[in-house]
């Protein structure tokens, strides 16, 4: 090659090395801008639509780098787009929690294969070299913690969408079985990095691999003993695996916006289960091993075992109790999710606005299945951010409002989580709901909730019980109130 050509070349590589990190630090910083927005309800979409963007520019990036395969990459993206497509289109937004817990699985999948692939082409089968100790390090953890978020959400799959039972699932010496098989992992890690000289590729690789197997059994007893009270925490947690797997991928792959996109995810996950768990009042030791909600006996009756005088009501009754509050306060729940009454609950609110009352929605951090579920399906019904208030901004409210009504939420509006010291949510901090001077709640039937107890606020003197399907209720009491108003 003629030094002519040499220099064009050099200046190829050099032109690309530098759209490549142009794109990378422009993508780090709209990275840290969505995170920051997301703080904000009404900055959240802005938020999530400007970390896509750096997303786009880090894959561009990549794209222009010299030597690729660009036919397999074509393929993946075909791929993705024929699988991520339909689920972005069809899949409801009742559904986020299963679709999120999807998400986790194939992130936690493609980074541990990437970690195999590189062990094979660096040090296995391929190639039978040598990976430095740093590089090996961070290969397996890479492989360890995605191949446990791949099995770990494929189990918060199954639980959130009812392929697998929704209650803990334990089994004599659980804790000590996953302990043993998490410090087996940890250990095979460890000998891998530091490896002796007179230890053969073929030990070597048969170590790498029982390590993989190992991490994806521990993604499935982690997760078993979990409840569905739990989930909002376990996704957390997942996800905040998920990034940490992807920030060791990329000091493997020496690729700087995979450690700082990695990075964020896993530190941002990991606080937001850190918050989820202080909503719950609860260590991370304690969901991951408490088997909150699990099956350990009959449920406590709320009225000390004797037959609990409920006030059922009707459509009608709740109607009439609706129209003439000056003030309501809404606490949604995972009911709501189900049922999709989100759309009614906005069309009441703006009923009785219209009639001269202050509507106002509670949202408890753990209420649903995943972290601001509720905020999510309010949001789709075009519920005003300035109408939703976190727990501590309203439950000293409570005792001055008129109506509060309770759409599918359970143990986060039981009072048993402040009196009773022997109910397993003691502590949890919940809504003041029965201080008010009225409460209705919407329910199927009196089935207790993910902790397996009864309600206190469900037989207490001022609440009235409407069974049936929310939504349906709901849209009957719209009608009533349209009647009496002439509407």
């Amino acid at each position: 090659m003629t030094p002519v050509l040499l220099a064009a070349a050099s200046a190829s590589i050099e032109g690309r090395q530098l759209v490549t990190a142009a794109a990378y630090l422009a993508a780090s910083f709209l990275f840290i801008y969505g995170i920051v927005s997301l703080t904000h309800p009404d900055r959240a979409r802005r938020g999530n639509t400007m970390a896509a963007l750096g997303m786009l520019l880090a894959v561009a990036g990549t794209l222009v780098v010299q030597g690729l395969s660009y036919e397999w990459i074509a393929g993946g993206i075909l791929l993705g787009s024929i699988i991520g497509v339909p689920m972005g289109l069809k899949i409801p937004m009742t559904k986020m929690p299963e679709r999120i817990a999807l998400s986790h699985a194939f992130g936690g999948l493609a980074v541990a294969l990437v970690g195999v692939i590189y062990y094979i082409h660096e040090s296995g089968f391929a190639a039978h070299g040598e990976v430095d100790r740093f590089h090996m390090g961070a290969v397996g953890f890479e492989v360890l913690m995605g191949a446990i978020t791949f099995t770990g959400s494929l189990m918060a799959f199954g639980k959130l969408q009812g392929f697998l039972p929704g209650k803990p699932t334990v089994f004599p010496m659980q804790n000590a079985i996953t302990f043993v098989a998490l410090l087996s992992a940890a250990a095979m890690v460890v000998f891998l990095v530091a490896r002796p000289a007179s230890i053969s590729i073929g030990v070597a690789d048969t170590v790498f691999y029982i390590t993989l197997g190992v991490a994806f059994v521990l993604g499935v007893l982690l997760v078993l003993p979990i409840g569905g009270a739990d989930m909002p925490v376990v996704i957390c947690l997942l996800n905040s695996y998920a990034g940490l797997a992807a920030s060791a991928s990329g000091f493997a792959l020496d690729n700087k916006v995979l450690i700082i996109c990695g990075a964020l995810d896993g530190g941002s996950g990991f606080i937001l289960a850190m918050v989820m768990s202080k909503a719950m009042n609860r260590s991370f030791a304690n969901v991951l091993f408490g088997a909150f909600g699990s099956d350990a006996g009959p449920a406590k009756s709320a009225t000390g075992g004797k037959a609990a005088n409920v006030n059922e009501a009707s459509v009608e009754d709740a109607s009439e109790l609706l129209k003439n509050a000056g003030s309501l306060i809404v606490v949604p729940g995972y009911g709501m999710a189900v049922a999709q009454a989100q759309h009614a609950v906005r069309e009441i609110a703006s009923l009785l606005e219209k009639n001269g009352a202050r509507v106002r929605y509670a949202i408890h951090p753990v209420a649903g299945r995943m972290p601001g579920h509720m905020n999510v399906l309010l949001a789709e019904a075009n519920v005003p951010y300035d109408q939703l208030y976190d727990l501590d901004q309203i439950n000293d409210d409570f005792v001055n409002t008129d109506v509060v009504l309770v759409v599918g939420a359970n143990d986060v509006v039981n009072p048993a989580a402040k009196t009773s010291p022997g109910s397993p949510i003691f502590g949890m901090p919940v809504f003041n709901c029965e201080q008010s001077k009225a409460v209705i709640v919407l329910k199927r039937s009196m089935n207790p909730g993910f902790a397996g107890i009864e309600n206190e606020l469900f037989v207490h003197p001022r609440t009235m019980m409407v069974f049936g399907d929310a939504k349906q209720t709901l849209q009957k009491v719209a009608s009533e109130l349209k009647s009496a108003s002439g509407h």
